[in-house]
This record gives C-alpha cells, sequence and structure tokens, in this order.
C-alpha cells in the first residue's frame, strides 16, 4: 500500500516537474514572439513606422481599438503584449496608453459570458451578473477619471518614462544592463530573418510574416500557458480565494492580484469568483477588491513581454508595460480609496443585476452599448475632438 502511494506520489512530481518545463519553454516562445513583432514592424515600415498607426491618430480611436481586440480575443494579456511589440517597432507610447486602458474594459465580457451560465436561477443570476459587471463599472470609471488627465497632463506617460529610465540606468536608450534575456532571445529572431531573406522576400515580406507569426505565437502561448496553470494551480487558487476573499479588502486586492499572477489570466481569476458570488458565497462587496486585484496581477505579462524587447525602442516598451502596472494601480488607489468614488461600480452593478434579472434583454442591451454603440459613437466623435 505504502509503496503504491510513493508510486503515486513520484509519478504526480514527474508529472508537476514536465509541466513547469513546459511553462518554462511558453514563457521562451512569448519573448520570442513579441521580439518578432517588433522586429517586423521595423523590416516593413523602415523609418516610415509611425504612419502604420493612423488609424489610432487620436486616444478615443486608440481605446476603442483596445476595447474590441480585447473583447474580442478574450484575452487582455494577449492584447497588451501585443501593444508592447507595437510599440518596440516605433508606435507612440501616448497612443499605446489609451490601448491598455482600453484593455481592461475589454477584457471583463468574459465575465459578463460566464455569469450568463446562471440566466435561468433567479436571485443566483442576479448575484453572479452584479459580481461580473462590477469590473466592467470599475475599469470604466478608471478609463473616465484618468483618461482626460492623461490626454492633458501626460503624467503616466512621464512616470512611466522615469521609471523605466531609473530601472535601464542613465540616460541612454539601450537596455543591454536590463535585458538579461537578450542572449537567448536574439539568435532565433535572428535566424528567421536570415532564412526569410535567403528565399527572396524583401524587407517588407519579411517584417509582415514576422509580425503575423508573432501575433499567432502570442495567442498559441498564451492559451497554452492558461491550460497548464489552470491544472497546476486552479485548484489551489480556489482554496486560496476561500481563505482570503471574506477577509477584507486588503487580503481580497492581494488574493486576487496573487491568483492572476499564477493562472496568467484576469479573466480566468475573475470567472472563479463569478458563480461562488452567484451561488451566495462571496458578497458583491467581498468580490469587488478581488477584481480590483486581477487587474493589478494581470500586468505581469505585459512586464514579462517587455524584457524581450532589443534596440531604440527597448526602453518604450518597458516604459508602456510599467506605465500598465501603474495605470491599474493607481485606480484601485484612487478609486477605491475614496468611499464616494468606490460606492459608483457597486451601485450601477446592483441596479443593472436587478434589471436584468427582471428583464434579460437589459443583458443583451448592456453588452451592445458598452461593447458596440458607445465605441462606434466614440469614433465617430473623436475626429471633432482632436
Amino acid at each position: 500500500m505504502n509503496e503504491a502511494v510513493a508510486q503515486t506520489s513520484v509519478s504526480a512530481g514527474t508529472s508537476n516537474w514536465k509541466q513547469w518545463f513546459t511553462i518554462a519553454f511558453l514563457v521562451y516562445l512569448l519573448l520570442v514572439a513579441v521580439g518578432m513583432i517588433g522586429s517586423g514592424f521595423k523590416l516593413a515600415a523602415g523609418p516610415q513606422a509611425n504612419e502604420l498607426f493612423e488609424f489610432a491618430s487620436n486616444p478615443i480611436t486608440a481605446l476603442v481599438i483596445g476595447v474590441l481586440a480585447t473583447a474580442l480575443i478574450q484575452s487582455s494579456s494577449t492584447v497588451t503584449s501585443i501593444i508592447v511589440g507595437l510599440v518596440a517597432g516605433g508606435m507612440p507610447v501616448e497612443i499605446a496608453i489609451p490601448m491598455v486602458m482600453g484593455a481592461n474594459i475589454g477584457t471583463t465580457v468574459t465575465n459578463t459570458i460566464v455569469s450568463l451560465g446562471m440566466v435561468k436561477q433567479g436571485d443566483d443570476f442576479r448575484r453572479a451578473f452584479a459580481a461580473a459587471t462590477i469590473h466592467d463599472f470599475f475599469n470604466v470609471l478608471s478609463v473616465v477619471i484618468f483618461l482626460p488627465l492623461e490626454v492633458m497632463f501626460g503624467l503616466l506617460e512621464r512616470v512611466g518614462a522615469y521609471l523605466a529610465q531609473l530601472m535601464v540606468g542613465g540616460e541612454s536608450m539601450s537596455v543591454k544592463g536590463f535585458n538579461f534575456i537578450k542572449p537567448i532571445v536574439k539568435p532565433p529572431l535572428n535566424l528567421l530573418k536570415e532564412s526569410l531573406g535567403t528565399i527572396g522576400f524583401s524587407d517588407l515580406i519579411v517584417g509582415i510574416v514576422l509580425i503575423v507569426l508573432g501575433i499567432t505565437f502570442i495567442f498559441f502561448v498564451i492559451t497554452a500557458i492558461g491550460k497548464i496553470l489552470k491544472v497546476i494551480m486552479v485548484g489551489k487558487a480556489k482554496d486560496l480565494l476561500h481563505n482570503a476573499v471574506g477577509r477584507g479588502p486588503v487580503l481580497g486586492i492581494s488574493s486576487g492580484t496573487l491568483i492572476t499572477v499564477l493562472v496568467q489570466s484576469s479573466s480566468t481569476t475573475t470567472s472563479l469568483i463569478v458563480p461562488l458570488a452567484g451561488s451566495g458565497v462571496f458578497s458583491l462587496r467581498q468580490v469587488y477588491p478581488f477584481t480590483l486585484g486581477a487587474n493589478i496581477g494581470t500586468t505581469i505579462t505585459a512586464l514579462l513581454a517587455a524584457t524581450a524587447v532589443t534596440g531604440v525602442n527597448a526602453i518604450f516598451a518597458l516604459q508602456i508595460a510599467l506605465i500598465h502596472l501603474l495605470y491599474n494601480l493607481i485606480g484601485v488607489i484612487v478609486i477605491y480609496g475614496v468611499p464616494l468614488l468606490r460606492d459608483i461600480p457597486v451601485k450601477a452593478a446592483e441596479t443593472l443585476s436587478v434589471l436584468a434579472q427582471k428583464n434579460k434583454l437589459y443583458v443583451a442591451g448592456y453588452m451592445l452599448l458598452v461593447f458596440v454603440i458607445i465605441p462606434l459613437l466614440l469614433i465617430g466623435t473623436s475626429e471633432y475632438l482632436f
């Protein structure tokens, strides 16, 4: 009997070791993929790189792109990693900032979809829908407050630039001292570029191929990492969640951050809490800080991606990753720290959930309004504002 238990333990340990090794390899692929996007844009556009981003010529358009891209892809981690790659390829940081703000809003559609699993369960659906949409309302409120301030004063851009310079040291645009993984990321990039070049492709074609491959790899890697981490960590994450969520806002925020770092997906983290809120295990006010922690934890992917970037724009890639972290941290401190602001997402989610329980058309109307109608209206009016 003891022998069988020992064999099972060894087998489980070997399985875990293989899974962690796979995750390490996938993280390496993520770093290479981000490098592909940056290199691809440089090759495809050359000195005219900025012209590629005229479609996001103002903050409102950039915000909407971030919202819609994340809502469609269902992963803010994927979108922010792509944004890091775009910045490495020459996209201005001031345009990337609204994009990462929009990614925060777009990722919340997953929670709403999860809550629809309880649509026929009356009060359970009302509680689940409120737990899902409180994340939406917080992120929308955060954009309403901080995007105008950023457009007027550029505070996040300045602080992000200062921190990036501080981390790499000196005023140089090189991040050689900081980017310790460059030696293992650069060789496959160079090999791929040389291989495509020997076929006879122009720089434009090589660049486009690298961009497409990079984005494809990011999709694949983020999905694969999420699946493996769910197997390894979600059971433990649920235990941590049960132990911490109901014990005050600080533990709630901390546990949301930690679980999201572990599973590399804020959608997964918040989707764990929605069914528990629906069944009445946690109240809306207990769920609230947990979702804010998920906002903070999800920034780890962009920070990781930024370490893969080399060259003249490397510091800007690090800057946008730091801005993503700063924006989510400051949003939690300001909105949750001020009682008047703190209650706005709670009351909005409670009101909408009551209406949705009475008439399910409110659910469809809400999703159309937030993810289709308002974005289209914003794009239409942005040309007059900027």
